[in-house]
């Protein structure tokens, strides 16, 4: 039995053998058809806002280049109650954000917890133990 599994293995691996896979050439990475200095840089501009009261979001994204500068603005509702207002542009020289700040900070009052009462706990009553408890011996001295 274990002659015939051995002699199934081997005629399986020398059928692949026999039969190899096609050779393909290697994908050219990037895409010949792709040539990132072929496309200049286009002029773009886009702007969008979301306003709902009910759930406190309040954020809005406005963005415009002329396919050499970027200049843009986002303001965003933060959890204390403040808008974050960051005006950017960007170039070949890098990055650059002015962030500001409208509103004032909330935070909740602060209740130390002894105002609050401790929750009630009552341990539970375990019955005597219905034999005597055996009396404790010192150990010998040697």
């Amino acid at each position: 039995m274990k002659f015939l599994i051995l002699a199934v293995c081997v005629a399986v691996a020398s059928a692949n053998t026999a039969y190899p896979s096609p050779a393909y050439p290697a994908p050219a990475y990037p895409s010949p058809a792709y040539k990132p200095e072929s496309y200049p840089p286009q002029p773009y501009s886009f702007a969008w806002g979301v306003n709902d009261a009910p759930s406190y979001n309040n954020y809005a994204h406005s963005e415009s280049s002329d396919g050499k500068v970027t200049t843009g603005s986002y303001r965003v509702a933060l959890p204390d109650g403040r808008t974050q207002i960051v005006n950017y542009k960007a170039d070949s020289y890098g990055y650059v954000a002015d962030v500001k700040y409208e509103g004032q900070a909330k935070y909740p009052e602060y209740k130390p917890a002894a105002a609050y009462p401790a929750p009630a706990y009552k341990a539970p009553a375990y019955p005597a133990p219905a034999y005597p408890a055996p009396a404790y011996k010192a150990p010998a001295k040697y």
